[in-house]
């Protein structure tokens, strides 16, 4: 399936509460009056864009349409140009670095989608020709090693696992060293997901960072965090803690396709400052696509 039809799949139930509403009400008045703007606003915060962010979208489509008559078509471009703007720097395209393994980190409260994350990603690499092996490094919850054991067999990728309650930093120095004796690209590691309120779980990803730079003499080449779609605009509370524990380099956004929300994705780039690599369009292994700015904006937009 291309990636904007998967997007558009993904994206439905935010569109359709985004844009049935504000069609009905411009094609009622052939244009988008103060009321329209106001009942835009009230959509774009129902879909979690948030207060400011939607006021500032409003007034960006009502200077590029200049007050006048408008029907949908120039709506719906005024709207999706104003979007674009919101997430500029947004977009980062991934690739994998020079120095081999590369290492990615990802991170994130448990109930994120984490793991099959890990999983989903690793696929993407797979595809493209890369040899990879996942660490799992969430020893606390056995459920996480047998989740990424069950899902690195489905894809055929290997896992590197220890017995629940092990050192996490034990697990990413034998996956670390499995991966480079033996020539693999990249190094995926799943960590622990327990609430982000919890110092010892930023303390414990402090020193799963510091174990990759003691064995590879560099921090893990990315620092991911997964971000529940669903969650919202919450997501953004739980980012400076993960960031001060291991210096986050991006976003994954996951469930994007199991919401209404979809409009989070502006404030959390915006409030971060991070581009977002991923986002996660289904469960399957292969419902994950890299983020593109124009294609989010016109599945989002335009359908």
């Amino acid at each position: 399936m291309a990636l904007l039809d998967r997007l558009r799949r993904g994206l439905a139930r935010t569109r359709d509460g985004l844009l049935g509403p504000l069609e009905a009400a411009v094609r009622g008045k052939g244009r988008l009056d103060r009321e329209a703007l106001d009942r835009l606003e009230e959509i774009l915060i129902a879909a979690d864009v948030g207060p400011d962010e939607a006021a500032g979208i409003a007034a960006a489509v009502q200077t590029r349409l200049g007050g006048g008559m408008a029907d949908w078509a120039a709506v719906q471009a005024a709207l999706e140009e104003a979007l674009v703007d919101a997430l500029s720097g947004a977009e980062r395209v991934f690739a994998l670095p020079a120095a081999r393994p590369a290492v990615l980190l990802f991170v994130g409260v448990n109930g994120s989608g984490k793991t099959t994350t890990v999983a989903k990603v690793a696929h993407l690499l797979q595809e493209d020709g890369a040899r990879v092996v996942l660490a799992a490094a969430d020893t606390f919850r056995a459920a996480a090693i047998d989740q990424l054991v069950h899902l690195g067999e489905a894809i055929g990728a290997a896992v590197v696992a220890h017995r629940p309650g092990a050192d996490p930093g034990a697990v990413v120095h034998d996956a670390l060293e499995h991966g480079r004796t033996r020539g693999y690209d990249a190094v995926l590691v799943d960590t622990a997901g327990r609430l982000q309120t919890k110092r010892p779980l930023m303390e414990e990803l402090g020193k799963v960072r510091r174990v990759v730079e003691k064995f590879l003499g560099r921090p893990p080449d990315e620092r991911l965090l997964v971000v529940d779609a669903t969650v919202g605009q919450n997501a953004i509370s739980q980012a400076q803690l993960f960031h001060d524990a291991v210096g986050l380099t991006g976003l994954v956004v996951a469930k994007l396709d199991g919401t209404a929300r979809g409009g989070a994705v502006v404030p959390i780039h915006r409030a971060l400052g991070l581009p977002i690599l991923w986002v996660g369009v289904g469960e399957g292994m292969d419902e994950i696509e890299p983020f593109r700015t124009k294609d989010f904006v016109r599945a989002l937009v335009r359908g």
